[in-house]
């Protein structure tokens, strides 16, 4: 198989994997509909927190409620894409263990793209929905004095964030090659990751906010071109033009996830070695 083949072969493998989970799943449809429905109400309990919060204070750090609702919704729309994309990911330390993994080992096609699909879970396009919905409240509400390039930031930034996403995901994963039973540590920085974005980075200390753009760059999800579209300062006195960065970080983070991958794959060795 030519090495330019491998991306289009691995898409290929996921989107069979993925389609066999679906098919079994919609096999029990009001099972389906009722988990989806459950996982849309569990993940709205954290934009209703923040509703609560606002019940009490007109400001949270200086932003309204429309503004942080732009925040909450720009995160929870991109994490929702690579959980539901990327989320099963955090099971290869299970596999790792039992020795399930030398499975994928000898099966035809790109092995992150079976860990990927495996266990494709449909009943995550809630939190898309839902980060969707309060995204678009959020639009509705806020007042944003658009223009062409805030217009073409938006999309922009919703893909980019969501590649942001995955390559924690993926590089998480790799981790588990090492340490094997690192689901909770991924977690920490996936969902962990989401959490905190949800809220303005006015709230958090000034080396949580350098944190979180030089080290780990969850601040090009939405702080940074959401700050530029509101016509806010952007967090660290960084100049405007950092607002239009996330498609390079999105690149960066990927690349490094994959060689990540690569690395984690070449250490692993066989539960029976």
């Amino acid at each position: 198989m030519g090495e330019r083949s491998r991306p289009a072969e691995g898409l290929r493998i996921y989107r069979l994997i993925a389609g066999m989970w679906i098919r079994s799943l919609l096999n029990y449809r009001t099972s389906f509909v009722l988990t989806a429905f459950g996982n849309l109400l569990v993940t709205g309990l954290d934009f209703v927190a923040i509703l609560l919060m606002f019940a009490q204070v007109d400001e949270l750090g200086g932003w309204t409620l429309p503004e942080v609702a732009f925040l909450y919704g720009l995160a929870a729309t991109a994490f929702g894409v690579a959980d539901l994309v990327l989320g099963s990911m955090d099971v290869l330390g299970a596999r790792i263990r039992d020795g399930s993994f030398d499975i994928l080992l000898v099966r035809p096609g790109p092995v992150l793209a079976q860990v990927a699909a495996d266990h494709f879970a449909l009943r995550r396009m809630g939190r898309i929905t839902q980060g969707v919905l309060v995204l678009g409240w959020g639009l509705l509400t806020v007042g944003v004095d658009w223009s062409v390039p805030k217009a073409l930031l938006l999309p922009v930034t919703l893909i980019s964030g969501a590649a942001i996403f995955s390559a924690l995901f993926v590089a998480g994963a790799a981790f588990q090659f090492v340490a094997q039973d690192a689901a909770e540590a991924q977690n920490a920085f996936t969902y962990g990751g989401n959490t905190l974005l949800q809220f303005p980075p006015t709230v958090f200390g000034r080396d949580l906010v350098r944190g979180a753009t030089f080290v780990l760059p969850l601040a090009f999800v939405n702080w940074l071109p959401a700050s530029y579209v509101l016509d806010r300062p952007l967090p660290l006195g960084l100049p405007d033009q950092v607002a239009f960065a996330p498609p390079l970080v999105a690149v960066a983070c990927c690349a490094a996830a994959g060689l990540a991958w690569r690395a984690g794959l070449r250490s692993y060795r066989s539960t029976g070695s």
